[in-house]
């Protein structure tokens, strides 16, 4: 792998995919957003996304990563990864919605194995054509890195089950049709030394007794976020996921695959800062009418940070080449996600001390950029607990 601003790829089904969706994104696309006025802080209503979603169906990249009987290219985890970076790469404010990422496939995981006849029918497959949308339910406000401490109760009630308790974070809320909820099975795990059992049930969010709330504003100033607040909501037994007492583990199932994964976006953001440094620093003049690039300084700061980005970028890809081969990386997704969140957090801050002042100035990319790529030292996990799986996979190596 050699450093490229625009990579090449030798895999020729690649190479096509992400010239296509390079079209897609910096033109069809492009101009969608300018026609309605979408930028990062606006409001997203299903009036601006569902047109992205048919669209991007009808190109073959919703869901692309699925097997074929779901209208997918079954693309192994590098072939998607190349795509998910060309996405945090476009500058985009929609393009979360073009690959499924934003409340589609993408967030729906791997539950597609785990759901009925009847749940594919009425809930995934509807899903995957672009046609609902989904949130993950998850989090709570005592309940982040140590999911098992969740208060989310479900109580089986005759025909179904009845859940009550106050989910935080459920990205692609404000625009779900259903939540994946995972809650704890009341009186489990309320005494000392006794195992919490937990079970993932299909809510929809029209359902009485559950309402979907603005969740809090994160820093990057998206509005994508619901508080999801159940209170006495019956499902029927019919959207239990899997098994009773097996949630935990369709919810973490793929967690590995999952840390990988959110590494491209992240490298395809910090990519799109560095191109947006070197432009500013061969056209910005300094005194005597010298580009920025001419200082010493300044080239020190950009060779740093396109070496930071290269050690990210070939990590990354290295770890998703021996998943593709059915390797255990559970140490080697701990460790790229550590390096992608510390090494783009520390070119995005050289990238907004090159820009100057308009790199701190609300509506200047490289300010948003900085902000976006800020969360990703806590989001799916923070740095300090990819640490902890690094130094557990280390106790057990020989």
């Amino acid at each position: 792998m050699i450093f490229s601003l625009r990579p090449d790829h030798d895999d020729p089904q690649v190479a096509e995919l992400v010239d296509r969706l390079r079209t897609y994104l910096d033109g069809e696309l492009a101009d969608y957003e300018r026609e309605r006025g979408i930028t990062h802080e606006s409001r997203l209503g299903r009036a601006d996304l569902e047109p992205v979603w048919r669209r991007s169906r009808e190109l073959g990249f919703y869901g692309i990563h699925l097997p074929e009987q779901y209208g997918g290219r079954n693309l192994s985890y590098t072939a998607l990864a190349a795509l998910k970076e060309e996405v945090g790469a476009c500058g985009r404010v929609l393009g979360h919605s073009v690959l499924g990422d934003m409340g589609g496939p993408l967030r729906a995981g791997d539950i597609l194995g785990h759901a009925t006849a009847y749940q594919q029918e009425t809930y995934l497959l509807p899903l995957v054509r672009g046609e609902r949308a989904c949130c993950f339910s998850l989090t709570e406000t005592d309940a982040g890195s140590d999911v098992r401490s969740m208060r989310t109760t479900a109580v089986r009630d005759g025909d179904g089950y009845r859940l009550s308790g106050h989910k935080v974070f459920s990205s692609a809320g404000p625009f779900a049709d259903f939540a994946i909820v995972v809650a704890r099975m009341a009186g489990t795990g309320e005494q000392e030394g006794d195992k919490p059992s937990f079970s993932a049930f299909l809510v929809d969010l029209d359902s009485p007794g559950c309402r979907v709330t603005d969740g809090a504003t994160p820093m990057s100033g998206e509005h994508i976020e619901s508080d999801i607040v159940l209170d006495d909501c019956h499902v029927p037994a019919r959207n239990l996921l899997g098994e009773e007492g097996k949630g935990l583990r369709i919810a973490l199932g793929r967690v590995t695959t999952n840390r990988l994964l959110h590494c491209p976006t992240v490298i395809g953001a910090t990519r799109r800062a560095l191109a947006l440094t070197l432009e500013r620093t061969r056209t910005r003049k300094v005194a005597g009418g010298q580009p920025l690039l001419t200082l010493q300084s300044i080239q020190h700061k950009v060779a740093d940070m396109a070496t930071e980005l290269y050690a990210a970028r070939s990590m990354t890809y290295a770890a998703l080449a021996a998943l593709d081969q059915g390797k255990d990386v559970r140490t080697e997704a701990f460790m790229s996600k550590l390096f992608v969140a510390e090494s783009a957090f520390r070119i995005l801050d050289q990238a907004v001390q090159i820009h100057g002042k308009e790199g701190l100035t609300q509506g200047n990319e490289i300010e948003f950029l900085f902000r976006k790529i800020r969360m990703f030292r806590i989001l799916t996990g923070t740095s300090e607990i990819q640490r902890n799986g690094i130094a557990h996979g280390l106790a057990f190596m020989a």
